[in-house]
């Protein structure tokens, strides 16, 4: 079987190690996959954090199918067909308000860049050319686009591809073990942190500075919460000095907080709002830019043509948008952008009852996503995390290995049954990689 997977070269994959022991999926239905042996495996992470009404939406999949056959594809420059401007409308009804208009990209790295070009020429098109500078934070997570893995903080995506983007620069990170280890919900210490944005202000002159972008919650690095009143001092800190406030909710839009989107979790607006993964239940890819109508209105304002060059071909694609309403409308019908809100209790107590199991030295939730973090085994850093991935695949479960960190993210229709069996599995093979 190894000589038949050579031609695909996988993203983020060890992927000499996967052709020895490749781990196949090969169908899906509600809160399961099943293996290419016919195995049954709970997913404990919405496939990559974007399933979230679950697999095989019977409402979603004939979306797509009619979709194809009425139109397969329309161009999106100078031209356009209902269901963008219907996806947008509603997408903006849910969105927190002040955020009223959508620009469609193809994926959450798009969503960033396209968001970080934005800043920049909003600022251009006010006469303030100067801010050119863009400021992310350590272990964040924006994409894999030239612009979003400059502003990323994730080492291993960075070191081998040098400076990317020029005049960037980064916020330290939030995780603090030593005051914050087995929090519930959001941490107690660290809004001070939020302060760091001073110092950059300070060192690079804000008239330098265009935007800052941070994921309210940071996901893809290990689940690490904002601490109490950080997203609030950031906000201010921004407003302050005539910065714009990006927030990267690819991840955490589409209710996997218990709200539509973080920002209404946490209270705080931002300028613009980078989204993917959910807004099609993963069924087609798509992404888009939320922006607010003073950063609309500044492209408006110039001379007659085209206010933003800049697009891709498949923006706003009619099978993507197809899914994207049939998707919105399984997210009503059944509450699914605050069913986590009501799951979270019961989520929270599964997850913290793993706390003093072998090697286990943090547990972080909130809404329906978590993370169990462990001390670095003898092996080397990351080691012990791809062990209970592992362990987690051969006993039924999938789960998201970050470092030495599982992540899971499950889909938002997840019952108690499914949360005992993710968490009893994750158990057992943490307890066997001891």
């Amino acid at each position: 079987m190894a000589g038949e997977l050579d031609a695909y070269w996988m993203p983020f994959t060890a992927n000499r190690q996967f052709r020895q022991a490749p781990r196949m999926l090969a169908r899906a239905s509600g809160m399961s996959y099943w293996t290419a042996d016919g195995r049954e495996l709970v997913d404990g992470t919405a496939g990559l954090w974007c399933v979230n009404a679950g697999h095989g939406r019977p409402e979603i999949v004939a979306a797509i199918a009619q979709q194809a056959a009425e139109m397969d594809y329309a161009p999106p420059f100078q031209i356009g067909h209902p269901k963008a401007f219907e996806l947008a409308r509603r997408v903006v009804d849910l969105a927190p308000d002040g955020l009223d208009h959508v620009f469609f990209t193809n994926s959450g790295s798009e969503s960033v860049e396209t968001a970080l070009k934005i800043a920049i020429a909003y600022h251009r098109a006010r006469g303030e050319g100067s801010r050119v500078r863009l400021i992310g934070r350590e272990r964040g997570y924006h994409g894999v686009n030239f612009g979003g893995t400059a502003v990323g903080g994730m080492v291993a995506n960075r070191k081998v591809f040098g400076a990317l983007v020029a005049g960037v620069d980064h916020l330290r990170h939030t995780h603090d073990l030593s005051r914050n280890a087995f929090t519930r919900g959001q941490p107690e210490h660290g809004a001070e942190l939020a302060d760091e944005l001073e110092r950059l202000v300070a060192l690079h002159d804000a008239s330098t500075i265009a935007a800052v972008i941070v994921e309210p919650m940071a996901g893809s690095t290990g689940v690490l919460l904002p601490p109490k009143g950080y997203l609030q001092r950031l906000r201010e800190i921004c407003s302050k000095h005539g910065i714009l406030l990006i927030f990267d909710e690819v991840i955490t839009g589409f209710g996997r907080l218990g709200t539509p989107f973080a920002a209404q979790h946490y209270g705080v607006t931002p300028d613009l709002m980078t989204v993917a993964k959910g807004i099609t239940n993963g069924g087609v890819p798509m992404g888009a830019v939320l922006a607010s109508e003073a950063i609309h209105q500044a492209f408006m304002n110039g001379p007659d043509g085209v206010e933003l060059f800049h697009g891709y071909t498949y923006s706003a694609h009619p099978l993507a948008c197809a899914a994207g309403l049939a998707t919105l409308d399984v997210y009503a019908k059944e509450g699914l952008l605050t069913r986590a809100a009501e799951v979270a209790p019961y989520w929270e107590e599964a997850l913290h009852s793993l706390k003093g199991l072998p090697g286990v030295i943090d547990i972080r939730n909130t809404g329906l996503v978590g993370a169990i973090e462990f001390a670095p085994s003898a092996a080397g850093p990351g080691k012990r995390g791809f062990a209970v991935f592992q362990g987690c695949w051969d006993r039924g479960a999938l789960v998201r290995a970050a470092g030495d960190n599982i992540a899971l993210s499950p889909p938002l229709i997840i019952e108690r049954q499914h949360i005992d069996r993710l968490v009893g599995i994750l158990g057992e093979a943490i307890k066997a990689t001891a």
